[in-house]
């Protein structure tokens, strides 16, 4: 009650029931616990979640869905990329288009299997074949899937629920064993010795998408020196000339004078050193050091060695790389002789001595200079990184434990080790153990990458990428990556389906043995080839040799199952196309699922499996940490939605809110979350909500079947309002089309408050609450209020797909859609367009924004209340103003463009005399202007100020236009 209506008590008549007030079951809270579930159901029921995107006409578009792991639940990532991945689907559903999403799980793998093993005592998992083992780990994924499936569904994501594909199924993984066969038959499949990343922790070969550097790790670094025992006559020869006269005669003498320095991070690896390799194309020198004695090392790194040893090396002599080719030195710790050898690119002068201790069995580079030297390929280490009995004396130690301080032990009282100290750099870890890897020189199968990289490389560039960096990304990593490491020693996985001879080296894999698999795992799955005897894996062609073969028992690497989804899924499945339109996932697939897949791809069919690639980051916490259990910063998807035990202090934000903030982080860099920003997605959230609220409220009793009105006849104020609304509405298009929503939350966010809550509504409340109900003034308006809450429903339905929906659902006159999506996309008809009217709104709101300064300035030293106590009169020298004001008073409609109602005071006066009391004065850039006191008096029903209040004998607190009301509707005061 107001401060009048208190003076004159409670008899007087009370107008609110002639007021057109809002009516709606749109609620001013989301209640999302409930009402979610409840949309969800409803699109369930009529198959708007799935089959609407079957029932579309236009073209098909196809997201491949990179499948995430089937095990522990679901985090932030997940959600950022699958509400990613909802909003793209649902907004090419919207457009028309034929979309099938099918959702994937990776089944496989060594979590899944450590999981199972870890829930066992020692007596059951000694007891456990691999057939049970198998058996427990699929039925382990299918429950993790199911939990997995649950609160994807609740985030409010359409798929294909009922029929995911998943790495464990029988067409997947028939499908998996075509793709490698292929591959082989190609020539791209081979066995053999390499060095590969080995995870001691989990007893198997890891690729390099299987490896994470975290900070932090130190090793133990050691300079070392090697007894050289013989030099070629031509460096010799040399050396005499430069003034160096050595024992080079005599190997017992040279040795005890001549050492060549190496510096290794891995002391363990030296039990396997079979050589010491130079750059051809480096200076080398003889340094003499403080004991008498010479030491080989690259010229450039003298003084840092001099540095790190403690003691000057000077040099003596010098000579290039290539003439120490064929140079012989002893090994400190065992009794063999070996040689120097010319590695490549890989030995620089950035550390170390610029002399490479090689191990052909513990580095990929050695390997390589091994073979080229016709080196042994030494690895006297075992599947748990145990050496072995080829360590000599230090049998049985660990090497990523113990083994380092027993050689250091020994190098000290060898008198080779020049220095040791720790050194932390970045050292591959396995990513699901978490512990520290080796190199390690095993048989294993390997897909050639040299067999097809430049077809790989052509095919990226023919690839979209979202951000464009990611070309390069990936360009990079496919240019500089060796052969690809396929087989694991695991159960759990999809079979290497080869057979080894039980008597030589011989393998059998052809077309008709892998044929023959592929038709048995396609009826039973992979398990069959666990469950079967040779005899009858093999095809009846080779039925009589079955006594000489036996199955493999490797698994396929895991990267190779999801790398073969393109196969299996993409290409197989109605509805889906390959390549897919678009792959969609976090940016360390780069060197994962989107290698992988183009690998394949590329190697059977010469492109990649995609058109368009885009990534996106990894969410963090507020202060920019990786979310971890050990800094207890991580935030459950769940706890968002559904809130924590004080509701106050954990609110239940909803999916929606979940699926805002997806929608308002620029996703292609790392991307925060935490309880501030969800308080203002949320506040961002409610003003939405607010604002569709009000559009509908005013509606309860507007029928578009009948009041129904032509473009040209609506007042200035509405034609722009359709006009800016056709702006939005091409932005937001565009942004979608982009992949940029943060730009849609941005549009969206200035469109409901700025645009409509701010300017347009809070001029519209006189003539929708005042007027008569039937009045042009106020069915016009609620004319273009339907057009704006049927547009702005389908805007964010991609995004705010709950609340568009319940939008839809809570508007009062009959659609012909049951809903929003059913709609289609917005599109506004040319007729809304009109350009012309910007400037004239914009002066006028820039006018308003200044008058509206001033009100508050004079509400803030209690000269006002209300806007309507005022009076405004408006001086003005500005050229776009006066343009304004004169195509408003020409143009605008008599009953809706008028310039009081506009500025929402009783009174304004342009230019004339100033006047005489005044309780403000500004003068500002777009004009000066004068707030008074507005005369008359307070009609009890609009709250303007007019002289005319009280006049009328039955209406008698009434102005002139609110009797007219009261006349019109038949309205008679008690």
């Amino acid at each position: 009650m107001n401060k009048d209506q208190t003076k004159l008590g409670d008899n007087r008549p009370s107008y609110k029931e002639t007021l057109n007030l809002l009516k709606t079951s749109f609620g001013m809270r989301a209640n999302s616990a409930i009402r979610e579930p409840e949309l969800q159901k409803f699109w369930r029921e009529r198959g708007i979640d799935f089959e609407l995107g079957l029932r579309n006409k236009g073209d098909s578009f196809t997201l491949h869905d990179g499948p995430p792991y089937a095990n522990g639940t679901l985090h932030m990532g997940h959600a950022l990329n699958k509400v990613l991945k909802d909003i793209i689907n649902k907004f090419q559903i919207m457009k028309g288009r034929k979309v099938r999403f099918v959702p994937g799980w990776d089944c496989h793998g060594l979590p899944i299997e450590l999981k199972v093993l870890q829930e066992l005592d020692r007596k059951e998992r000694e007891s456990l074949t691999p057939i049970e083992l198998r058996k427990k780990a699929a039925k382990y994924a299918q429950k993790q899937i199911s939990s997995q499936k649950e609160g994807f569904q609740r985030w409010g994501v359409w798929a294909d629920w009922k029929n995911p594909y998943l790495t464990l199924q029988k067409d997947y993984e028939a499908a998996q064993i075509k793709l490698f066969g292929e591959m082989a038959l190609k020539g791209h499949i081979y066995r053999g010795l390499k060095p590969v990343h080995w995870s001691p922790s989990s007893r198997t070969a890891l690729a390099e998408a299987e490896l994470e550097y975290p900070e932090g790790h130190t090793s133990p670094s050691i300079y070392v020196s090697f007894p050289v025992v013989k030099i070629s006559n031509i460096l010799k020869d040399d050396l005499i000339r430069q003034g160096l006269n050595l024992p080079f005669e005599n190997e017992n003498e040279l040795s005890s004078i001549l050492k060549v320095a190496i510096w290794t991070t891995t002391p363990w690896t030296l039990p396997a050193n079979s050589a010491v390799a130079l750059n051809e194309n480096i200076d080398y020198i003889f340094a003499k050091d403080k004991f008498g004695k010479y030491i080989i090392l690259a010229s450039d790194l003298c003084e840092t060695v001099s540095d790190e040893i403690g003691y000057k090396l000077e040099q003596k002599a010098i000579a290039k790389g290539k003439f120490f080719e064929g140079a012989l030195y002893k090994h400190p710790l065992f009794e063999r002789v070996s040689p120097f050898v010319l590695g490549g690119k890989y030995i620089t002068t950035d550390s170390g001595t610029g002399i490479v201790h090689t191990a052909p069995g513990h580095g990929i580079d050695d390997f390589n200079t091994g073979i080229k030297y016709n080196l042994p390929i030494l690895c006297p280490v075992n599947d748990q990184g145990i050496f072995t009995s080829e360590a000599g004396a230090f049998e049985g130690l660990n090497v990523l434990k113990d083994a380092n301080k027993e050689i250091i032990k020994s190098l000290v009282s060898a008198n080779c080790l020049l220095k040791e100290k720790l050194y932390t750099h970045k050292y591959p870890y396995d990513w699901r153990t978490k512990k520290p890897t080796i190199f390690r020189a095993t048989e294993q199968w390997f897909a050639s990458v040299e067999g097809f990289r430049i077809d790989a490389l052509n095919a990226i560039e023919k690839v979209e990428w979202v951000p464009k960096s990611g070309r390069k990304r990936i360009q990079s990593m496919v240019k500089d990556r060796g052969d690809w490491c396929i087989s694991r020693q695991r159960i759990w996985g999809v079979p290497i389906p080869v057979f080894y001879s039980k008597t030589s080296k011989d393998i059998l894999l052809n077309e008709s043995t892998i044929n023959h698999i592929y038709d048995l795992i396609k009826k039973h799955g992979s398990d069959i080839w666990w469950e079967l005897d040779v005899s009858e894996l093999l095809p009846s062609s080779y039925a009589a040799e079955a006594d000489k073969w036996q199955k493999g028992t490797d698994t396929m690497d895991v990267w190779f199952d999801s790398g073969s989804s393109w196969l299996a899924v993409a290409e197989n499945r109605d509805g889906l196309k390959y390549p897919a339109d678009l792959y969609l996932e976090g940016s360390d697939q780069h060197r994962g699922w989107f290698q992988s897949s183009l690998l394949t791809s590329v190697a059977v069919n010469g492109y990649a499996p995609y058109s368009k690639v885009l990534t996106h980051g990894f969410a963090l916490d507020e202060n920019g940490r990786k979310m971890s259990k050990s800094l207890g910063n991580i935030i459950d998807p769940l706890f968002i939605i559904n809130g924590g035990n004080n509701k106050k202090l954990e609110p239940a934000y909803g999916a929606d809110v979940l699926r805002l903030w997806v929608s308002s982080v620029d996703y292609s860099v790392d991307v925060p979350i935490g309880a501030s920003i969800l308080r203002q997605l949320s506040d961002v959230y409610r003003k939405v909500r607010n604002t569709a609220r009000y559009l509908l409220g005013n509606l309860h009793d507007f029928d578009p079947s009948e009041h129904n009105f032509n473009i040209e006849n609506l007042s200035v104020l509405d034609r722009w309002m359709l006009n800016r609304t056709a702006e939005v509405i091409e932005n937001i298009s565009i942004a979608y089309e982009n992949y940029e929503f943060s730009k849609f939350y941005q549009l969206l966010q200035n469109f409901c408050v700025v645009d409509l809550s701010n300017f347009y509504l809070d001029i519209a409340k006189d003539r929708l609450y005042v007027s008569a109900p039937s009045d042009f003034r106020r069915r016009s308006c609620q004319y273009v209020m339907s057009l704006i809450i049927e547009n702005l429903s389908g805007l964010i339905a991609p995004v705010l797909s709950h609340m568009a929906e319940d939008i839809w659902q809570n508007i009062p006159y009959n659609l012909k859609e049951e809903s929003v999506f059913e709609r289609g996309w917005p599109k506004a008809p040319d007729i809304w367009k009109d350009n012309s009217l910007n400037q004239t709104i914009d002066s006028i709101r820039e006018l308003r924004t200044t008058i509206n300064k001033s009100l508050e300035e004079c509400r803030v030293n209690n000269n006002l209340g209300s806007s309507l106590e005022a009076s405004v009169r408006i001086s003005h020298n500005n050229a776009s103003l006066d343009s304004a004001l004169r195509f408003l008073e020409e143009k605008g409609d008599k009953s809706v463009d008028r310039l009081f109602d506009w500025l929402i005071v009783s009174n304004v006066q342009i230019g004339g005399e100033p006047w005489a009391e005044i309780l403000l004065e500004k003068d500002e850039k777009i004009a000066s202007i004068e707030i008074a006191k507005a005369r008359g008096k307070k009609c009890e029903r609009c709250w303007h100020y007019e002289l005319e209040v009280g006049e009328n004998s039955i209406y008698k607190g009434l102005c002139s236009r609110c009797v007219d009301v009261m006349n019109e509707i038949s309205y008679l005061p008690n």
